[in-house]
C-alpha cells in the first residue's frame, strides 16, 4: 500500500466547515485538473491510500474520485500552502477527470484545450507514444506502432537521421526548416526511449540534477 502521510504538518480545515480546498495538478503535464475539498478523512484516506479522496459537499460523503468512472488519480506528491489550508495534489490521473470527458474541469467541451507549457505537451506525447507501445492493437496502421514493430535498431536508426538532419539545417542555418527537423528528433527519441523503458522523467532528473551542481 502507498503511503504519502506528511508527519509533520497540520491543516488547517475551516472551523465552521471541517474543509479545505485542494488542487489537482497533473504531475507530468503540469495542466490543472480540478478543484475539490478535502475533510480531515479524506486527507488521511487520500494519504494511505495513493488515490485521491475527497468530501462531496453536495452528497455530504467521502467521494473517491474515480469510484465510478474508474478515472481515478493516483497520488504523486503532496504539498500544503504556507498557511497550511489548501493543498496542492500532484497525481497521475487514469483518464479523463472531468464527469463531461474532458482531461481537465477548467476547460469546456468542444472548445480548444488548455494550453500546456512546452514541457507539459512532450509529457503528454510521451504517455501517448508509451500508451502505442502497450495497445498496439488500439491503434492500427500507427507510425508509432510500426516503429515499435520494427525494434530498438530500426528506432535508433531514426533517432540518428534526424540528428543528422537537424544538424544540418542548424549548420547550413536554415531557420524556417529547423524546428521541423528539431520535432522528428524530439519525437524518435521518444519512441526510443519508450522502447528501451526508459522515461521523460528518469532524463529530465538527469537534467535537474546536472543543473544544482
Amino acid at each position: 500500500m502507498s503511503s504519502f502521510v506528511l508527519d509533520n504538518v497540520t491543516l488547517r480545515f475551516d472551523p465552521e466547515t471541517g474543509l479545505l480546498p485542494a488542487i489537482v495538478q497533473d504531475a507530468d503535464t503540469g495542466q490543472v485538473l480540478m478543484l475539490g475539498y478535502l475533510n480531515e478523512q479524506a486527507w488521511a484516506l487520500t494519504q494511505r491510500e495513493g488515490r485521491v479522496t475527497f468530501y462531496s459537499r453536495s452528497r455530504q460523503r467521502l467521494w473517491v474520485k474515480g469510484e465510478t468512472s474508474g478515472n481515478f488519480l493516483r497520488v504523486v506528491s503532496l504539498h500544503p500552502d504556507c498557511d497550511a489550508d489548501s493543498v496542492l495534489i500532484r497525481a497521475r490521473p487514469a483518464g479523463p477527470t472531468c464527469h463531461r470527458g474532458t482531461i481537465s474541469c477548467f476547460e469546456q467541451p468542444g472548445q480548444q484545450a488548455l494550453p500546456e507549457a512546452p514541457i507539459g505537451f512532450l509529457a503528454t506525447l510521451s504517455q501517448l507514444i508509451q500508451d502505442r507501445r502497450d495497445h498496439p492493437e488500439q491503434s492500427p496502421g500507427s507510425y508509432t506502432v510500426s516503429l515499435f514493430e520494427k525494434g530498438i535498431p530500426k528506432i535508433a536508426q531514426k533517432v540518428g537521421e534526424e540528428a543528422v538532419e537537424t544538424v544540418i539545417d542548424a549548420v547550413a542555418g536554415h531557420r524556417e526548416t529547423l524546428p521541423g527537423e528539431a520535432a522528428d528528433l524530439l519525437y524518435h527519441l521518444l519512441v526510443l526511449l519508450a522502447a528501451t523503458n526508459v522515461s521523460l522523467e528518469e532524463v529530465l532528473a538527469v537534467l535537474r540534477q546536472r543543473h544544482t551542481r
